[in-house]
């Protein structure tokens, strides 16, 4: 009988436990966690293979989250929720991190207030950041309902080899003065063309998702009764202040006659981007039950105002008129202070910040918008106005505040 080492069999029983261990702890070993990528195109087709003939194996659309399963030059392989299998191209999908970053920017203006609402004109991309080379990724179709959030201007940039326009600077100096000094002007050596601005609005819409919109891609929205009152301008903002009951008002709406009318607080600015406010003209509209139509009660221009106002309801504390106790509808703005310089955009965000602006309430008693001011004998302050003041205005509003 053939003797047995004690030392090689303790061995070999140390390499089977080892072997053993060494396999269960491969059964129990952590599935790699899946990665993720996300359509930005409208919609794209999956295909069985990278190659000039393919079978079509799936239909994403744009927004979809997939697992990529496997990665080769410009394509992508994925599955969809749906268990479809496919290639599809790289250039059509966002990563994970784009997809965090426009989470990121809905969760930081999630409880934002809507500054006005608009429809988007035509199929558009939400952009990260303002500009056309920015990332984008969700798709809005024609018409889709946006609350607007804030607005920033960026410099457009210029094509390599194209001639830079020649325009005029949005002014320096006190805002007060904007306009003033044309000889003065007319001396000064002219330097480079100011950049051609464009405008963007930060935006959500009906989902929840936000992001940045070229502004000639979205149109306000503004009741068609009130847009041939614009006299060339545009109007940014339209804002019902009050109802008022009219039985022959000649309003129709799918063959019946409207019988409440809106009455209107709006807001306009000139079809020009870079501008160094929101609007520069307020009007409010109100409706003429004898004629049936609306008039003007209220209208100030030549401001620099700033979004966004609010509306409600007042009273006026320091009133002496019997209904100033009573709740009447009424708003406020901001305007720049005459004091104050023109601000200019923050060269990372596009964002305007004013320096020092004055608020402006209003209550509409009747047919006549009054100014409510915070105590009795207050003068109101200086304000900016973008265009030179006629001089005659300019010694009226001296000796007011005299």
């Amino acid at each position: 009988m053939l003797g047995i080492n004690p030392k090689s069999v303790a061995l070999l029983a140390v390499t089977v436990i080892l072997s053993l261990g060494l396999a269960g702890c491969s059964h129990f070993r952590v599935k790699p966690a899946d990665a993720y990528v996300y359509v930005t195109a409208k919609e794209d087709t999956l295909r069985d293979r990278v190659a000039p003939v393919s079978n079509r194996t799936g239909t994403v659309s744009n927004g979809e989250k997939l697992v990529v399963l496997e990665r080769a030059r410009r394509f992508v392989k994925v599955r969809t929720p749906r268990g479809e299998v496919g290639w599809i191209k790289e250039k059509n999908v966002a990563d994970q991190g784009l997809a965090d970053q426009f989470e990121a920017l809905r969760l930081k203006h999630l409880s934002d207030r809507a500054i006005t609402s608009a429809a988007t004109r035509d199929e558009v991309y939400m952009h990260i950041a303002p500009g056309l080379k920015t990332d984008r990724f969700f798709l809005l179709a024609e018409g889709d309902k946006l609350s607007l959030l804030g607005r920033a201007t960026i410099a457009k940039p210029v094509t390599p080899g194209a001639a830079t326009p020649a325009t005029k600077p949005a002014g320096n100096g006190r805002a007060g003065k904007a306009g003033a000094g044309k000889d003065a002007a007319a001396d000064q050596p002219e330097g480079p063309p100011a950049p051609v601005m464009e405008d963007w609005w930060l935006v959500r819409d009906a989902k929840g998702d936000t992001g940045w919109l070229y502004s000639h891609l979205i149109d306000v929205d503004a009741p068609d009764t009130l847009v041939r009152y614009a006299e060339g301008q545009r109007i940014i903002g339209a804002y019902v202040l009050t109802m008022v009951d009219d039985p022959d008002s000649g309003i129709l709406n799918n063959g019946q006659t409207v019988t409440s009318i809106p009455e209107y607080l709006t807001l306009l600015s000139p079809y020009k981007a870079g501008l160094p406010y929101d609007f520069n003209q307020v009007r409010v509209f109100i409706w003429n039950t004898k004629k049936h139509r609306y008039e003007t009660a209220f209208r100030e221009h030549n401001i620099a105002g700033y979004l966004p106002v609010v509306v409600g309801a007042n009273i006026d504390p320091y009133g002496h008129a019997p209904n100033s106790a009573i709740q009447l509808p009424a708003f406020s703005y901001r305007v720049l202070a005459g004091d104050a310089s023109i601000p200019t955009p923050d060269p990372v965000t596009g964002i305007y910040s004013p320096a020092k602006t004055i608020e402006k309430t209003y209550r509409l008693e009747g047919n006549i918008c009054r100014r409510i001011l915070i105590a009795p004998g207050t003068e109101p302050p200086a304000e900016a106005h973008p265009d030179p003041e006629p001089e005659k205005k300019a010694k009226e509003a001296k000796k007011r505040r005299r």
